[in-house]
């Protein structure tokens, strides 16, 4: 009998879902929200009402494009933690009343750990042990990861993430929330070289992005002071070189693991690894330094429930089960076995 998993993904702003069968992603369907960018970042309560709105037709939409009847599934999966509470709330809800009246099998996955097993989608695929730079709007984490389920959180950032940082100073730069796709997308055209920006310095593995903010901040307080318009002036060079210095501290701290640990195999997930000057910066360091680089696909980089999905299918054949009692949890370590 073939393994069919519903998966939910509800953890901040994105609904999404994904059918898996025996560990192949059949269909993968997120709906955004956009009614955020009017507050500059995500607004929890609207996010958890967009949440009711969208997720029973991303499912219907989802279960339909892979080619499937309802009654084909026989597990549904769903976000559990960490996340934004009341988001997570909508996901697992559903999730438990679809599996209730047939008693399917619940599987609880973490959703720190979906980013990294996201590179069990597709090929090429990662050899144990590796390390993973998980970098979203929420989190920083470097993970040694040993197994499908088994990992060793070896840092995080102690204040920001690297893409709460991005989206704080694309609004020093004037640009609207989510900036950080579009400081990627005007630093292409930039010179990175033209503004030099302080390199935080954090212990062992740990990130730190609060104190670049707000020398980035104080930098362009100065510089408008003298000239109104030195952010239009510059922009384009502002944001190829903020973007370059995020990226170097990132990718000097995964490789500087990768040498002290002795492991080749190096990848990078979350919503932050779509970023293509990050993606350029990681397959240059792995030529470089002779490392097997890996990236998930876009569509399994931002939140989404094919990553939920291939999760759950490793969880599921551990046979490691949940609950219909299973609360969401706002913060849970990714280590957590």
């Amino acid at each position: 009998m073939k393994t069919c998993i519903l998966a939910i993904e509800s953890s901040c702003d994105d609904t999404s879902a994904a059918i898996c069968i025996d560990g192949n992603i059949l269909a993968n369907i997120t709906a955004s929200q956009t009614v955020h960018a009017a507050y500059g970042g995500v607004f929890p309560e609207f996010a958890s009402r967009a949440h009711m709105q969208h997720i029973l037709p991303v499912v219907e939409a989802t279960i339909k494009k892979a080619g499937i009847n309802k009654d084909d599934i026989n597990v549904v999966a769903f976000t559990r933690g960490p996340g934004l509470i009341g988001s997570l709330h909508v996901g697992v809800s559903f999730a438990k009343a679809f599996a209730l009246p047939k008693k399917l099998p619940l599987i609880e996955v973490n959703h720190m750990q979906a980013h990294i097993l996201a590179h069990f989608i597709d090929e090429p695929k990662p050899a144990f042990p590796f390390l993973c730079l998980t970098v979203s709007g929420g989190h920083t984490q470097m993970v040694l990861v040993k197994d499908y389920l088994d990992f060793e959180l070896l840092g995080e950032t102690q204040d920001d993430a690297a893409g709460e940082a991005y989206d704080k100073i694309a609004k020093i730069f004037g640009l609207p929330y989510p900036g950080g796709p579009l400081i990627d997308k005007y630093a292409k055209e930039g010179n990175k070289d033209k503004f030099v920006f302080p390199f935080p310095a954090t212990e062992s593995y740990n990130f730190s992005f609060s104190g670049l903010k707000t020398n980035v901040l104080y930098f362009i307080q100065k510089e408008v002071a003298k000239n109104a318009n030195f952010i239009e002036e510059n922009l384009l060079d502002l944001c190829a070189s903020i973007q370059y210095r995020i990226n170097s501290i990132l990718i000097s701290k995964l490789l500087r693991a990768s040498k002290e640990l002795k492991i080749k195999h190096i990848a990078i997930a979350g919503g932050v690894s779509a970023n293509s000057g990050l993606r350029a910066m990681l397959e240059e360091t792995g030529e470089k330094h002779q490392l097997k680089t890996y990236i998930p696909a876009f569509q399994y980089c931002t939140d989404n429930a094919g990553m939920i999905a291939i999760a759950a299918y490793h969880k599921f054949l551990q046979k490691d089960f949940s609950h219909q009692q299973a609360e969401p949890i706002a913060r849970w370590g990714v280590d957590v076995k």
